[in-house]
């Protein structure tokens, strides 16, 4: 007997000025004006999406001590951009990435509870560590930990904002004007936590919010990371979006979940996934192709190269050969506050690696950064598009995608236009909210939500 069709979750992604956007095509828009943040999420909306995703940059990123062209605006705050836009949307979920290195429990529980009220339920909380002294230096502890006390960090981060959340049981405001009581219980509220990272105790000082807590979210892939969204996430993001790395990752990381006392449907999948669109195939694989050459000038290419170089390699020629000398493997890391350079743990090894394939293929420092770097993941016409996300989700590669388009922010439009159409023909994606919560959307049960209904029985 063949399992019914899995439903798809679609999102979107507002990407920032980076290696995925094209700040400089003549429909791209502003990165950091509100109107940009508002076209972008009504477009979700409209096209019934399950939420909005904003990542979060706590410094710029530099290389050789400069910013440059892909990096001049950073991320205006989270919970600013998101907090406006629960007054222009009314269904779309409103996720945000806040870091657990250099904040504390009691603010960041007080502004999502805050966010969930304003939204009427529609918040979700990206829990995130920071790895390097670089970003640290923003910040009054200055410097980083070392990656076993970021996750127990965050471990107890997310436990001491459930506690908190947790301190306002659902029916605490009785409200009664008749006879004057405003609360079930005075000691609402009141909490002590006595952990190895945080030592507070309290009264929090927002009720309990229409969804009990916020979704939380995941995005480390380490094997900590893995492990701290079976135990803790209801969503977690991935970098896999092929259908053999998809399916490998989407079998470990929901294999964990037993070991949690979790079930299979209690953590969804997400990988992130960017997408060219074209009437045929041909013409957007060849749009595709001019996508990623206006993604990759020469220099960038050159800046690309210095994450595995490590030296300065503003004299090389990007549509030249690959420089003959070996990177610099010391300490000093040219790239800072760039994931990217923990990548190549051997770059003496990738170098060589790198200059082999460009002398057989006879590429160009330009090239070999455009044929090595992330690709789209979709290309096609709507109906290849469609049919690609529709095969990857029923096989267990994942349970929706993440789309962040190459255009901000119009670069939506024509997704929600001309796939969505297609997955909803097909019966695996919805046509209207079903639900008025982000839980709802996602099929997530309120959390403790046992407790609670015998609380309320009683």
């Amino acid at each position: 007997m063949s399992r019914p069709r899995k439903q798809i979750h679609l999102a979107a992604h507002f990407p920032g000025v980076n290696n995925t956007t094209v700040w400089s095509d003549p429909a791209a828009g502003s990165h950091i004006e509100f109107s940009s943040f508002t076209h972008f999420a009504r477009t979700a909306e409209r096209a019934k999406f399950d939420f909005l995703f904003l990542a979060e940059g706590l410094r710029l990123r530099e290389q050789g001590g400069r910013i440059y062209d892909l990096d001049v605006v950073g991320r205006p705050d989270t919970f600013t951009v998101l907090a406006a836009l629960a007054a222009v949307t009314e269904r779309l979920g409103l996720t945000g990435t806040i870091n657990s290195t250099f904040n504390e429990p009691y603010e960041v529980a007080r502004q999502f509870a805050s966010l969930d009220h304003l939204s009427d339920g529609r918040a979700a909380w990206n829990v995130v560590t920071s790895w390097d002294a670089f970003t640290g230096e923003n910040f009054r502890r200055g410097g980083f930990l070392p990656q076993e006390e970021r996750y127990s960090r965050a471990e107890e981060f997310l436990a001491t904002a459930n506690e908190l959340f947790d301190s306002w049981p659902a029916d605490e405001i009785v409200a009664d004007r008749a006879t004057g009581r405003f609360l079930r219980d005075a000691e609402a509220g009141a909490f002590v936590h006595r952990g190895q990272h945080f030592d507070i105790e309290g009264r929090f000082n927002v009720p309990g919010s229409p969804q009990g807590r916020p979704v939380i979210f995941q995005a480390g892939d380490s094997e900590e990371g893995r492990e701290f969204a079976a135990a803790s996430a209801d969503a977690i993001f991935s970098r896999y979006a092929t259908l053999e790395e998809g399916r490998a990752f989407y079998t470990d990381v929901k294999g964990r979940l037993a070991r949690h006392g979790r079930r299979r449907d209690q953590l969804l999948i997400l990988p992130a996934a960017t997408f060219v669109l074209g009437d045929t195939d041909a013409e957007a694989a060849e749009l595709a192709r001019e996508v990623r050459r206006r993604q990759v000038s020469g220099a960038t290419a050159l800046k690309h190269l210095e994450f595995v170089w490590n030296r300065d390699l503003s004299a090389y020629d990007p549509d030249g050969p690959l420089p003959d000398i070996d990177p610099d493997p010391g300490e000093h890391t040219l790239a800072r506050g760039r994931a990217q350079v923990r990548m190549y743990r051997d770059p003496v090894a990738t170098a060589r690696e790198w200059r082999e394939r460009a002398a057989a293929n006879n590429w160009s420092i330009r090239d070999l950064v455009i044929e090595t770097g992330s690709r789209q993941n979709f290309v096609g016409s709507p109906d290849t598009v469609a049919t690609a996300i529709d095969d990857l989700v029923q096989a267990d590669a994942a349970d929706g995608f993440i789309l962040v388009p190459h255009l901000t922010p119009g670069g939506l439009d024509v997704f929600a236009d001309t796939v969505v159409p297609l997955l909803q023909e097909r019966g695996v994606f919805r046509t209207e909210y079903e639900g008025t919560t982000l839980r709802d959307h996602l099929g997530l049960a309120l959390p403790d939500a046992g407790a609670r209904d015998e609380r309320a029985a009683s």
